[in-house]
């Protein structure tokens, strides 16, 4: 039989990269997830790892490994929610990672809710884009993600994970003066190819999704603020500095303080979802979270 905790050693320098990542993650020395990836090589007779560089990687025996690891950390997860639902009160901490605007209007109130409804389970919330959200999910460092995909533009699913549609939150082109509209979507977007803008930074799905847009519209975008703040976002359409694509949950049921047009036929909304590792789903901590967030779109 091999040893459990190396075999996660394993699987997390799969899902991390590095010895030194690994080791910052579960609080060991890079020496100690060396020397116990060494003992899980004794055990298995084969080699593991092969350096790449100043690197490691894994062989194809190693991958082999972590895919039954995978399977039994998947089962174990079951049995964890299965314990879980065998109790009468619900505890514990559950871990949640959220987007910007999910995390300013959707969060707060899910985590009213769950107070009420168990107030002995504590939940741990970190913003972070979805990008890295999700490989963090995949690696454990949490137990729910909310996430979005752009039109056209999926979020990379990593492989283990389980995603659960929530809402669908409209795009809307966000003016910094309210122009007469010029003749339907393509040309309103068309009308502002001389204005500056603001966008998510270069890489993200967001960045890639409105480029996209003013280059179908035909016109290359003028890029002078990068951010990942949708609320700096709104700040300089506010003050005429910018152009820019909002959602609505941005206004989180307040009026529109900018003005706003519709964008092009299949172009106007993204997908707001879940995320939990397979297995992990069944957790009441996972479910009632994901009701209250059910509950929170719907509101």
């Amino acid at each position: 039989m091999f040893d459990l905790h190396r075999l996660r050693l394993l699987r997390e320098l799969k899902h991390r990269g590095t010895l030194a990542a690994v080791a910052a993650a579960l609080s060991y020395s890079p020496s100690s997830v060396s020397q116990q990836l060494s003992q899980l090589e004794s055990e298995v007779g084969v080699p593991l790892l092969e350096p790449v560089g100043r690197r490691v990687r894994l062989t194809p025996q190693a991958e082999i490994l972590v895919a039954h690891t995978e399977a039994v950390i998947e089962r174990l997860e079951r049995a964890e929610a299965d314990i879980a639902t065998s109790l009468t009160d619900l505890t514990g901490t559950l871990r949640v990672a959220a987007f910007q605007t999910a995390a300013l209007t959707l969060v707060p109130v899910v985590l009213g809710l769950l107070r009420e409804a168990h107030p002995r389970l504590r939940v741990h919330v970190t913003q972070m884009e979805p990008e890295r959200a999700l490989l963090a999910l995949q690696a454990r460092d949490f137990d729910l993600v909310v996430a979005e995909e752009y039109p056209g533009h999926p979020t990379p699913r990593p492989a283990g994970l389980e995603q659960e549609h929530l809402l669908d939150d409209p795009l809307r082109l966000a003016l910094p003066a309210p122009p007469e509209a010029v003749g339907g979507p393509t040309a309103d977007l068309r009308a502002l190819a001389e204005r500056p803008w603001v966008m998510e930074p270069e890489g993200s799905a967001a960045r890639h999704w409105a480029t996209t847009l003013c280059r179908t519209a035909g016109f290359e975008p003028d890029v002078r603020f990068e951010s990942t703040d949708l609320l700096l976002h709104l700040r300089l359409v506010e003050e005429g500095h910018a152009a820019a694509f909002l959602p609505d949950l941005v206004w989180n049921g307040r009026p529109p303080t900018v003005a706003l047009r519709r964008l092009p036929r299949g172009r106007g909304a993204r997908t707001i979802l879940t995320a939990v590792r397979r297995g992990g789903g069944r957790h009441p901590a996972v479910e009632a979270c994901r009701t209250a967030l059910r509950r929170a779109a719907g509101a």
